[in-house]
């Protein structure tokens, strides 16, 4: 048995890359780590883009700068990084730690036979975008997003409500100019969302809703259709005009239809494996099925990849 096929990939083998971007607070991070784990540390190796800045943050706030801002990131080394692990080649990663605002020592990294990668800029230059086999984008509602990043950063990041709001009104010229553009360059979009008929009963999770463009191969959906309420898939005009397929996966579906809907997707990556334990889990421990269905779609392409080499 080959390394690759043992979980690692052989030193110097070519990974199987997916990149994850959004804003802060988008779920980017919530989605790539449900992903990586449910691959399992032996078969996948995880990294933050956001590791990449360049100052501190007392610095960039002396400065007047934003995370936001590509002056203040060492983009070009994340290229150079991001390059020598789509080839299978080790890095030596810098930390950023989001509680203090500091940098902590670098981290000696070998990819393995999957490369998940999140953050604010991994969409952002071409060169970048190239090291990528699949390429997603989270997308929430702006006032949704909002909420989602002033609870994680009063919860986990030591700021006051005030203080984040103000830092996101600071933010928004950068994030216009330079974050949501990205959108355009992913192969997937992902929003989560209430639902729009507005049927979901209090407390459900968020409708996922995935824009799936023709720039990869995505699993065949029609046959899924029989989960009922549990998904919707229709034709939507992209933001350039193209036709697109659009897939809704409802947070009011029970768990029997959601069940169903994993089953036949898993089935249709043809991994012949059982459907990995942990998906759909959110920051807070609670558990997501449109979240669940949406990882195992992009678990789905990270197959595909493999069995395409």
């Amino acid at each position: 048995m080959t390394a690759a096929r043992a979980g690692g990939a052989a030193f110097g083998a070519r990974p199987v890359m997916l990149a994850v971007g959004g804003d802060s607070g988008s779920g980017k991070t919530t989605l790539a780590r449900g992903l990586a784990e449910a691959i399992g540390p032996r078969r996948c190796t995880s990294i933050s883009v956001d590791d990449y800045h360049r100052y501190d943050r007392a610095r960039r706030a002396a400065l007047g700068m934003t995370a936001l801002s590509p002056d203040a990131n060492y983009l070009d080394i994340m290229e150079q990084h991001l390059q020598l692990l789509a080839i299978g080649q080790p890095i030596l990663k810098p930390v950023y730690d989001h509680r203090g605002g500091t940098f902590a020592r670098p981290e000696y990294l070998r990819p393995r036979r999957f490369v998940i990668v999140e953050g604010l800029f991994p969409l952002f230059s071409k060169l970048s975008r190239a090291c990528f086999d699949v390429t997603v984008f989270a997308d929430p509602p702006e006032e949704l997003r909002h909420r989602w990043k002033i609870h994680r950063d009063t919860t986990s990041r030591g700021y006051t409500e005030a203080e984040v709001r103000r830092e996101l009104a600071r933010r928004e010229p950068d994030s216009a100019a330079y974050i949501r553009p990205q959108r355009r360059f992913a192969d997937i979009v992902v929003r989560f969302a209430p639902a729009l008929d507005g049927f979901d009963p209090p407390g459900a999770p968020s409708t996922a809703e995935l824009l799936l463009r023709p720039t990869v191969r995505h699993p065949p959906l029609t046959h899924l259709l029989t989960a009922g309420a549990a998904l919707d898939l229709n034709v939507v005009r992209d933001e350039d005009g193209t036709p697109v397929d659009c897939v809704r996966v409802h947070g009011r579906a029970g768990a029997e239809q959601a069940r169903l809907l994993a089953r036949g997707l898993w089935d249709s990556a043809g991994s012949g494996r059982e459907i990995p334990r942990g998906l759909g889990r959110l920051a807070d421990g609670a558990h997501s099925e449109p979240l669940a269905i949406t990882q195992e779609m992009l678990l789905f392409h990270l197959m595909q990849e493999v069995y395409q080499r």
